[in-house]
């Protein structure tokens, strides 16, 4: 038993080669140039905040779809290079919603799966940060039990007909394109062998009506979306007819194993540093330093998968543990920098800079347990994994 927990559950040592690294004083001196005039709040809500203008610039500059094909308009670069891009812009507050899940997972998962003209049309819009990608999994009724799903696609003369509705959807309000799972096999016993996904054109689908989720900051970012008699082109399936499950276990591992799951709150982490920089007790250093030793541990996990990435492999356990661990660490962190700088948080607009992107992160921060799946279900995969369920 104890070698096959550990042959499932590797995180061995990975460096970033030199190559990978080179890109960071490229990458920080383009985000120092486009983000200073964009004040610490803004820039508190990380990856979650959408400006494409941003996204456009960031593809002109080569750093969307660092590994996908060149083929296809991509770059052909690592997962190890495209990381310290992502950490950098996660890192200064970079706004990268518009084009976060295209470059992400969609564009690979249409690399692998998807058909020859999908890859040609989709996949240079990735590159250049001019397509939106929302990610249609979650539904109202089904809890955290995906493969329970009863949205459903049915064959039609001309194509599919869908019907039901997604939920805790980003951004499906503003985005072009979604890659959603759906029920082609009304047999509920098949439950995973019943699934498959589509590419759905929001913006030339009749019957989809986004509702946006107002959080408790006032923004809205997750989304209830409802399809009704939707109808899509043939073409629309991405890979074999109820291969859908296996595809998105593969999509997760990319969504659940990046910095983001760990360096959402790291500006505030920053901004508390420079706080207390010039009065700080040896107790509240040490605080602070077991802050930083979980924040290096989660990278070293962190790059540990992305080099798995690299490799051709599919960590879905070893991504769920960092998808854990970092979502813990996220939502802790405000509460830390509220009690160790003693301000009190408050809103936009009212306060100094550190009071606002505390009261922004304490406000946002619950809802880190809803994007890429919750805790209860990373800690079933997590047991299920290592056989104790």
């Amino acid at each position: 038993m104890i070698t096959s927990i550990t042959d499932q559950i590797r995180f061995q040592t990975a460096d970033l080669p030199p190559k990978a690294e080179s890109i960071r004083t490229e990458v920080r001196d383009f985000l120092e140039l486009e983000l200073s005039k964009i004040s610490p709040v803004k820039r508190s809500h990380s990856w979650e905040a959408y400006d494409p203008d941003f996204s456009a610039k960031l593809g002109e500059k080569g750093f969307i779809g660092m590994t996908l094909p060149t083929k296809y308009g991509g770059h052909g670069k690592t997962f190890l290079e495209r990381y310290v891009v992502v950490e950098e812009c996660l890192v200064a507050g970079a706004p990268t919603a518009f084009h976060w899940v295209a470059d992400r997972q969609s564009g690979q998962l249409l690399v692998k799966y998807g058909t020859e003209e999908q890859k040609k049309e989709i996949i240079p819009k990735i590159t250049a940060g001019k397509a939106c990608f929302a990610i249609g999994m979650s539904e109202p009724n089904s809890g955290s039990d995906l493969a329970s799903l009863r949205c459903k696609a049915e064959k039609t003369s001309n194509g599919w007909l869908i019907n039901g509705t997604k939920i805790w959807t980003s951004n499906a309000h503003r985005a072009d394109y979604m890659i959603a799972l759906f029920r082609t096999d009304p047999d509920l016993n098949k439950k995973h062998g019943g699934l498959s996904q589509f590419l759905i054109d929001l913006k030339a689908a009749n019957g989809i009506t986004p509702r946006p989720i107002k959080n408790l900051a006032g923004g809205e970012n997750f989304n209830e979306v409802s399809f009704v008699d939707v109808e899509i082109p043939e073409e629309s399936l991405i890979g074999p007819e109820g291969n859908g499950w296996k595809q998105c276990t593969e999509e997760l591992a990319l969504e659940r194993s990046g910095p983001e799951r760990y360096l959402s709150c790291f500006y505030l982490l920053r901004k508390l540093i420079a706080n207390l920089k010039k009065d700080c007790d040896p107790s509240v250093k040490a605080r602070l330093g077991k802050q930083i030793a979980s924040a290096i541990t989660l990278r070293n996990m962190s790059l540990s998968i992305a080099a798995q990435l690299e490799d051709g492999q599919s960590p879905t356990l070893p991504a769920s543990i960092v998808k854990d661990l970092g979502c813990q660490f996220e939502q802790e962190l405000p509460g830390l920098a509220q009690e160790l700088c003693e301000l009190e948080p408050t809103m936009e607009g009212i306060g100094n800079e550190y009071q606002q992107v505390l009261g922004n992160l304490i406000q946002v921060a619950p809802s880190f347990s809803l994007r890429g799946g919750t805790p209860e279900i990373m800690r079933g995969i997590i047991a299920k994994g290592i056989g104790i369920r």
